[in-house]
């Protein structure tokens, strides 16, 4: 029988405090910029309002979301900086590697174990006492190093996938706003139309100047919208079946606990690599859909056109965003709620056809390498999650 170990043994909580004053926004960390399903850490939106010391932790220390641990909310720190009160610091002690540590923590077993001792029901919160009783596997320190070090090279190849398609991202937008909201699209001199004295015209109704020639629509004018379904209508009956995309799925991808569908459903409800889909309930949000095909839950807009080409309305979409956002904000509560009248009665410019697609022409390339990334990271982190638990159990073995 393999040896194990008690997480009590391997690690401690970090004590040390830091000055609110010498945090930023770069490296303070909360339950909010703590990702979902073990995906890392984002920037923070703000720092917090009161003054004096929080939580500090430093470089290669495990910092673990407290609230709700169903989430699965961890990160290996490559940094020091402060952190709210709702999220655990783990330092290893002497003997142990603190990448395998963390390797020991992202497995489903452990956020099931935190689970078992949680307290409370809406807000469950981890207890720190129990959640030290979690048994791992005994291993030598070169060995730690040596699964780190496996495990390590898969999620570092992650990690540059994500930081290329991050420029991918940044590139394809500023092409697109370059041509269609600064107006600096190539006129038939081949020069920037606005920069060049390109004829302009103010549109009342938009309140801005447009280029000359170019109309005003709406953006339920320029795709098609169709509202998903209410899958509970559409169970499985044999093993054939197709993922539910609800808005939890739309935002963090599929995972073991994602709904199951027919494959006989409408084929408007089904998505596929590349899609546009508009989550208008709750959570607002435009993404092109990456993790397979699926079945579209009635939450969120599949979006396509005949006529328009899909960064078109991509683009112009995510940028209406902020507004719906506003209107949220507004009505003074959180949740979204977008009508296909809200869609008809915004309004945007609309490019020629014949510019448009010559945008797409462009910008699609740069769509299809980031799907591309998308999708080989899916299948490192399934590569990487199939070997952890064999290395852990020793069923698998490096030399």
């Amino acid at each position: 029988m393999s040896k194990s170990v008690q997480l009590k043994e391997t690690v401690s909580f970090g004590k040390k405090r830091v000055s609110i004053n010498s945090v930023s926004i770069d490296n303070y960390v909360t339950t909010d910029n703590l990702l979902p399903n073990k995906l890392g850490v984002t920037r923070a939106v703000n720092l917090p309002p009161c003054a004096g010391n929080i939580p500090a932790y430093s470089h290669e220390n495990i910092l673990l979301a407290n609230i709700r641990p169903y989430l699965k909310k961890i990160w290996f720190s490559d940094r020091s900086g402060g952190c709210s009160a709702d999220v655990l610091v783990f330092q290893a002690k002497p003997g142990y590697f603190p990448k395998f540590i963390y390797y020991a923590l992202f497995r489903d077993d452990f956020f099931s174990h935190v689970m078992k001792g949680a307290k409370g029901t809406k807000m469950p919160r981890g207890d720190k006492a129990q959640m030290l009783e979690f048994t791992m596997p005994a291993k030598g320190f070169n060995e730690q190093k040596k699964i780190a070090a496996v495990l390590s090279a898969l999620d570092a190849k992650i990690d540059c996938n994500n930081r290329i398609n991050a420029e991918l991202e940044a590139m394809a937008k500023t092409l697109y706003d370059y041509w269609f909201v600064q107006f600096d699209f190539p006129d038939a001199n081949g020069k920037p139309y606005r920069s060049s004295g390109g004829k302009m015209v103010y549109n009342a109704t938009l309140k801005r100047e447009i280029p000359a020639g170019w109309k005003e629509i709406s953006l339920w004018g320029i795709a098609r919208y169709f509202n998903g379904l209410a899958m509970q209508k559409f169970r499985p009956i044999g093993s054939d079946y197709l993922p539910v995309i609800k808005i939890k799925e739309m935002g963090e991808g599929l995972s073991g606990s994602t709904e199951k569908a027919r494959p006989d459903i409408p084929t408007d409800a089904i998505v596929d690599d590349g899609d546009v889909l508009f989550s208008w309930s709750a959570t607002l949000d435009v993404k092109i859909w990456s993790s397979g095909r699926g079945a579209l839950n009635q939450h969120i807009f599949k979006v396509t056109s005949d006529k328009y080409p899909k960064t078109f309305y991509y683009f112009e979409l995510l940028r209406y965003l902020a507004h719906f956002k506003m209107m949220a904000e507004k009505r003074k509560t959180t949740m979204g709620h977008i009508t296909q009248d809200h869609l008809k009665q915004s309004r945007i410019c609309i490019p020629p056809t014949e510019l448009l697609f010559r945008a797409h022409e462009k910008i699609e390339p740069i769509f299809k390498k980031h799907l591309l990334h998308e999708k080989e990271n899916q299948h490192l982190a399934q590569l990487r999650d199939w070997l952890l638990p064999l290395l852990m159990n020793g069923q698998v073995t490096v030399t």
